[in-house]
């Protein structure tokens, strides 16, 4: 029988404990899946507080992650709570794969398992994962990552890395008949870039720069470039270059294309307009060109990203 250990610390995520609950703890052999065995395993064996609410029982002390074939580490509230030794111990020794959801990662961090290795976490925690795990190469666009131990991306993400695992362990068609018993696709398209908040238009505090910054936002559509926001500024464009850089920290270039992206995105999630009209609309000009950025910059294609974010019209 395969074997799944969980760790659990106070403030685990409740929602990731049920995620391996769904996945692993499920009957669901009438389906050809499983069985499998999923051990609670609590330093003390001690029924322990999970946010946002409720008290997990525990059926094992740390000893129950040694000999599982898997043990899956869920993330906690506070990202850089402190982490017992018995448990890194527990999880250093236990001998089986060893996959973290979400800000788990923060765990095998503060354990010393992701040193030299690639992780990822949730989009809004990178930078912190990058302080905490300095030695690990933190993937920015992944929804899960494998290097040795395993680690997802924020919330659904760890949903998308235990399909992984059971595919792995199980293959293709054990994974796909549990996805579609949960209802949801055994692997999305694109990255975790394109569930990121779009970022909102820099604007400098340099009051000439803030007035082209605030007329360009308006002006997305057409071939607005870099030489027209240097002439409305009263610069050449060398040194508007310059300032705008030294004020946002991007190439004016840069800065136009991140703000039509952006555009583009809200046209997608907001409107039925063709992928032509969107192209027209925020500035990017052909479907090509709108395709090409959208995948650079997010992973996928306007109808993926429409699929997947479109607002419903309200009836």
């Amino acid at each position: 029988m395969f074997t799944v250990g969980v760790l659990l610390l106070p403030g685990t995520r409740s929602f990731e404990v049920s995620v391996v609950g769904e996945v692993w703890g499920v009957d669901r052999t009438d389906s050809g899946v499983g069985p499998f065995e999923v051990r609670l395993c609590a330093p003390g064996r001690a029924a322990t507080p999970v946010a946002p609410l409720g008290v997990v029982p525990a059926t094992h002390g740390l000893s129950g992650l040694a000999g599982c074939d898997l043990v899956v580490v869920p993330g906690r509230v506070e990202p850089f709570a402190p982490v017992p030794r018995s448990a890194v111990r527990a999880l250093r020794s236990s001998g089986g794969t060893v996959a973290a959801l979400c800000s788990g990662a923060f765990t095998l961090a503060a354990a010393g398992m992701l040193d030299g290795r690639a992780a990822t976490t949730h989009w809004r925690l990178l930078d912190d994962l990058e302080r905490a795990a300095p030695r690990a190469r933190v993937l920015r666009d992944v929804l899960y990552a494998e290097d040795g131990v395993f680690t997802s991306a924020g919330v659904a993400g760890g949903l998308d890395l235990c399909l992984h695992l059971v595919r792995r362990a199980h293959g293709a068609d054990v994974a796909a008949t549990l996805a579609r018993r949960m209802v949801m696709p055994p692997s999305r398209e694109g990255g975790q870039r394109q569930y990121a908040e779009p970022p909102l238009p820099t604007r400098p505090s340099r009051a000439g720069l803030a007035d082209v910054v605030d007329w360009a936002v308006d002006n997305l559509t057409g071939t607005t470039g870099v030489t027209d926001l240097a002439a409305r500024a009263g610069m050449s464009e060398r040194t508007f270059h310059r300032a705008f850089l030294a004020a946002t920290g991007s190439t004016p270039g840069r800065w136009l294309r991140g703000q039509r992206v952006r555009l583009a995105r809200r046209l997608l999630e907001t409107t039925d307009l063709t992928v032509e009209r969107v192209a027209e609309r925020s500035g990017l000009g052909t479907p090509a060109n709108l395709r090409r950025r959208l995948r650079a910059e997010l992973g996928v294609t306007p109808d993926a990203y429409r699929r997947t974010f479109r607002v419903p019209a309200a009836s």
